[in-house]
């Protein structure tokens, strides 16, 4: 009788670990805005910088959240031109997009591992020149 009793025991306790374990995880997943943001924070810091040129600054609307803002630039890496665009609706209060000129010289930073994730700027870090 005592087995039982451990038995019993032993498999209320695996199942709320289980659960545990599965509310844990799925309070800890993180939104898309968040991953974008720790991708700018990890290309700051630890990204190569080149050189680059802004192509446009478009605004486009999206279905009912309002506009966003997206800059496009251009960059050369190991001989390989990479055109490339950064949602930038989250970082207006960082910079003014008006003062993005067509041909606009910036410094790029990018993943030398993946050359096309790219930023022109984040939070930390400003490549734009004025």
């Amino acid at each position: 009788m005592s087995a039982l009793r451990y038995y019993v025991a032993l498999t209320a306790g695996a199942g709320l670990l289980g659960w545990g374990m599965a509310h844990w995880l799925r309070t800890r997943r993180t939104t898309p805005e968040e991953r974008e943001r720790q991708r700018r924070l990890r290309l700051s810091i630890s990204g190569r910088i080149c050189d680059g040129t802004v192509v446009d600054v478009q605004e486009v609307s999206a279905n009912g959240a309002g506009p966003l803002q997206f800059i496009i630039y251009h960059y050369d890496v190991g001989g390989v031109s990479y055109e490339a665009s950064q949602d930038i609706t989250r970082l207006r209060q960082f910079i003014d997009v008006h003062s993005c000129k067509l041909g606009l010289p910036t410094s790029i930073r990018y993943d030398p591992q993946n050359p096309g994730d790219s930023i022109v700027f984040s939070e930390a870090w400003m490549g734009l020149r004025r």
